[in-house]
C-alpha cells in the first residue's frame, strides 16, 4: 500500500520536492566534526600530558584508549534506545554531554583522573556515531546511504586535519588544559542545533515535503533479486554477490556471521587508524625530530587523504560498484597495508613523509563508508540501529586496545617501524576476513510494497 497519510501527516502538503534530507547531512557533519575533534585533540597534548605527569608510552597510550572502552560499552544499548526514543533526544543529549566532559578534561590533576575522565567522554560519545548513522538510514534513500555516510565519515577527516594544527597552536600559547576548554564550545552549540532541527523521520519534520518523504521512502532496500542487476562479471563472484535475507530480528543479527565478520574487521582498521591518529604526532616529534608546529601540519596529512578517501568511497561504492559495498572495503584493506610498508622504508625526507601518511590515510578511508553503509543492505529499519551499534561496537574496542599496544611495542623496542608492521598485519588479516562475507544483492521497494515506519 502507499505511505500511509497518518506518517506524514506533519508533512505540508505541497507538490515541491524538497532537499531537506541534505541539510540534515549538513548537521550530521557538523555534530560529528566536533565529536571526533574532541575525541583525538588527545594525540596533540599527549607530549604535554606525558612531561607533566612522567608517564611511559604504555602509560600514555591508555590515556588515549579508555575512551574507546567507554564508546564500546555504550553503542549497543544506544542502539536498542534508539529504536525506541528517537534519535533527536538522544542525539542532543549525547553532543552536549561529551562537551561538557571535553571542557573537564582540562580541570585534572592527575593521570588517573585523565584516565578516567576519557573513559567517561567515550561512554557519553557512544551514542553518537548510531545516532548519526541511524538517521542518515532513516532520510536516505538506498541509491544515497554510502554516499551520504561518505560525507559523514568525511567529518571524521576533517576534524584530524584540523585538531592538531589549532591544538598545538592552544597548547603551545596558552597551555595543554586550554584546547580542552577551547573545544568544548562548538559542542553545545551543536546540540542546540540538532535537537532544533533534526527529527528521527523525515515524516516528522516540518521541513520535508510530501515529495521528498515520498521520494526516501519509496527506495528503501531490501535484499532481492529482481533480475535487473547490473552484473560484474568475475567481480561479484569474488565478492560473493547474491541474494541474502534480511535480518529481520534482533536474534538474526546477532547470529549472523556477516555482521560479525564485518565487527571483526572494523575491528582491524579501527585498530590501525585510532593507532595512526594516536602515534603519528609522537612519532613526528621523537623519531623524526620534528618542532611541535611542524608536527600539527604533517600529523594533519592521514586526515587530509583520508577526507578525500572516505567522499571518494562513498561515491564508488553507490555509483561505480552500484551499492556493493565489499569492493571498496577490500580496496582499503589492500593498499592501506601496502602503504604501511612504504613508510616504513621512507626516507627521511619531509616532503615524502607527509605524501606517504597522505596516501595512508586516503586508502585506510575509501572502505570506511562502506564498513558503515555494510549492514544498511542486510537489515532493515528496525534492526540497523543494533546492527551499526554491534559493528560500531565491537569495531571500537580497535581503538582501545591499539593504543596499549603500540606503546609497549614502542616501550620495549623503541622501533616505530614495528609499530607500523603491527598495523600491515591487521590489514592482511582484515583482507582475508572481508572475503569470507556474502555481499547482499540489493533490490529497492516499489511504493506499493512499503510504508514509512
Amino acid at each position: 500500500m502507499a505511505v500511509p497519510q497518518s506518517k506524514i501527516k506533519a508533512v505540508p502538503s505541497t507538490k515541491t520536492k524538497s532537499s531537506f534530507r541534505w541539510v540534515v547531512l549538513t548537521i550530521i557533519f557538523g555534530a560529528y566534526f566536533v565529536c571526533y575533534a574532541d575525541r583525538t585533540n588527545i594525540g596533540v597534548v599527549l607530549p604535554f600530558i606525558q612531561k607533566e605527569f612522567t608517564l611511559n608510552n604504555f602509560q600514555a597510550g591508555a590515556i588515549a584508549s579508555f575512551f574507546f572502552l567507554g564508546y564500546a560499552i555504550t553503542q549497543i544499548p544506544a542502539g536498542f534506545a534508539l529504536g525506541k526514543k528517537g534519535s533527536r533526544g538522544i542525539g542532543a543529549l549525547a553532543i552536549l554531554a561529551f562537551s561538557l566532559v571535553t571542557f573537564l578534561l582540562g580541570t585534572v590533576k592527575s593521570a588517573t583522573s585523565l584516565v578516567l575522565l576519557r573513559l567517561g567522554l567515550g561512554i557519553a560519545e557512544g551514542p553518537a556515531p548510531v545516532t548519526m548513522t541511524s538517521t542518515i538510514n532513516q532520510w536516505f534513500p538506498a541509491k544515497e546511504k554510502a554516499t551520504a555516510t561518505g560525507v559523514y565519515i568525511a567529518s571524521t577527516q576533517l576534524a584530524p586535519i584540523v585538531v592538531p594544527i589549532i591544538a598545538s597552536w592552544i597548547a603551545v600559547t596558552q597551555g595543554w588544559r586550554s584546547v580542552f576548554y577551547w573545544f568544548a564550545i562548538p559542542g553545545i552549540i551543536m546540540a542546540v542545533i540538532w535537537y532544533a532541527f533534526v527529527r528521527t523521520k523525515p515524516e516528522d519534520s516540518p521541513n520535508v515535503s510530501e515529495a521528498e518523504a515520498r521520494y526516501i521512502r519509496e527506495s528503501q532496500a531490501i535484499q532481492v533479486n529482481s533480475g535487473k542487476e547490473k552484473s560484474f562479471g568475475w567481480l561479484d563472484k569474488f565478492i560473493r554477490y547474491q541474494k541474502v535475507a534480511p535480518l529481520t530480528t534482533f536474534k538474526s543479527v546477532f547470529a549472523s556471521w556477516n555482521i560479525w565478520g564485518n565487527t571483526l574487521t572494523y575491528f582491524l582498521m579501527n585498530s590501525v587508524i585510532y593507532g595512526i591518529l594516536t602515534w603519528v604526532p609522537s612519532y613526528l616529534v621523537n623519531a623524526k625530530g620534528y618542532s611541535f608546529m611542524k608536527m600539527g601540519f604533517v600529523a594533519s596529512m592521514p586526515a587530509v587523504g583520508g577526507l578525500l578517501g572516505a567522499i571518494l568511497g562513498g561515491f564508488l561504492s553507490d555509483k561505480v560498484f552500484e551499492k556493493r559495498r565489499k569492493p571498496t572495503m577490500l580496496i582499503t584493506a589492500t593498499a592501506a597495508a601496502v602503504m604501511m610498508f612504504v613508510i616504513i622504508n621512507i626516507p627521511d625526507n619531509g616532503a615524502l613523509v607527509a605524501l606517504c601518511l597522505g596516501l595512508a590515510g586516503f586508502f585506510l578511508n575509501i572502505g570506511w563508508p562502506a564498513f558503515t553503509a555494510y549492514p544498511m543492505g542486510l537489515t532493515t529499519r528496525d534492526t540497523y540501529p543494533v546492527a551499526i551499534a554491534t559493528v560500531n561496537s565491537g569495531g571500537n574496542l580497535g581503538g582501545f586496545f591499539s593504543p596499549m599496544i603500540v606503546g609497549a611495542i614502542l616501550d620495549t623496542t623503541n622501533n616505530y617501524n614495528l609499530a607500523f608492521g603491527y598495523f600491515g598485519f591487521l590489514l592482511i588479516l582484515g583482507f582475508l576476513i572481508i572475503l569470507s562475507l556474502k555481499e547482499p544483492i540489493q533490490h529497492e521497494y516499489k511504493t506499493s510494497q512499503t510504508s514509512a515506519p
